[in-house]
């Protein structure tokens, strides 16, 4: 069983003034971030917003241009700071000879109280694949050795950097039942993604970055309040140009054969439509979404949801 860490004050990670250049580019810029103990931390941002930069800084693989990086109230480049912190990166240069179980059995080494090697190998889906060599696996097994390489030190802070690329559905949801019970026992974990349809399901909190600085930080709920409003799907005769013209329209937009809007006045705007155009059809209203409200507050283009 994973226990649970000890009962601190202290915040799990802290970056005060936060900064760290490569040549003209600010990678961070001035961040201020506390992660108390305990829960699900989504770490987002599009392209070049400085998370990987971050996650970095936050394991000490880097040093901050200037600011100060915390894990637990050390810095995170000491010994002690790398006993407390696991995790799970997109490439862990794991030696292609070395079994399933002889990986986990190495990495375990280099803790003081890591978790028992079938355990690991249990709750991270490798109990099948023990024997086999790291170099014969599939890209969703080897994402697995890396899910257990980062719990075979029973961390107190997990970091998950991009963990469901490459899995099939079932190992999906099996390491979101995994990360579910390891943020249940007051540890942190700390997860990047792409797929925001994970830190809407996993994550407590979200963190958004955009050009190395923060600009949204609450729960998903509260993300979403951000942006606010109602979105509008129908099939209509209207050119969008018009649409994006009347006053209680957020935005407008077409995809295809289907127009989507935005509005904080759906019966005002929905009886405009229908007075304008009585042919208009395939009506649906929904709430805005994580990853429309992603988009705006990053100042990208929305994104239609795939039709189903």
């Amino acid at each position: 069983m994973i226990s649970p860490p000890p009962q601190l004050d202290t915040p799990a990670v802290r970056f005060t003034q936060v900064s760290k250049r490569y040549g003209n580019t600010k990678a961070v810029d001035g961040l201020d971030l506390t992660i108390p103990q305990g829960g699900v931390v989504a770490l987002l941002g599009p392209n070049g917003a400085g998370k990987s930069t971050t996650i970095g800084l936050l394991l000490g693989l880097m040093k901050p241009d200037s600011g100060r990086v915390e894990l637990l109230g050390n810095d995170p480049r000491q010994p002690k700071s790398r006993q407390v912190v696991g995790a799970m990166l997109q490439d862990i240069g794991a030696p292609d000879t070395l079994r399933v179980h002889e990986l986990i059995d190495l990495w375990s080494s280099y803790y003081e109280l890591p978790l028992p090697l079938d355990f690991v190998l249990d709750v991270a889906g490798l109990a099948e694949i023990r024997q086999q060599k790291f170099g014969k696996l599939s890209g969703g097994q080897r994402r697995r050795v890396a899910f257990g390489i980062a719990i075979c030190g029973n961390p107190d802070i997990l970091v998950l950097d991009e963990p469901t690329a490459g899995l099939d559905l079932t190992s999906r949801s099996l390491l979101w039942q995994q990360v579910r019970h390891f943020a249940r026992t007051d540890r942190t974990v700390i997860l990047s993604t792409h797929h925001l349809e994970e830190a809407d399901a996993l994550a407590d909190r979200i963190v958004l970055l955009n050009r190395g600085r923060l600009i949204a930080d609450g729960t998903p709920e509260q993300i979403k309040a951000q942006v606010g409003g109602k979105r509008i799907r129908c099939r209509t005769r209207l050119d969008v140009a018009l649409l994006q013209s009347m006053p209680l329209v957020a935005d407008a937009y077409n995809e295809g054969s289907l127009t989507y809007l935005l509005t904080h006045e759906v019966e005002m705007v929905l009886r405009t439509l229908l007075a304008l155009d009585p042919t208009l059809s395939d009506l649906d209203v929904t709430g805005v979404g994580l990853e429309e409200a992603f988009l705006r507050l990053t100042d990208q283009q929305p994104l239609i949801p795939e039709s189903k």
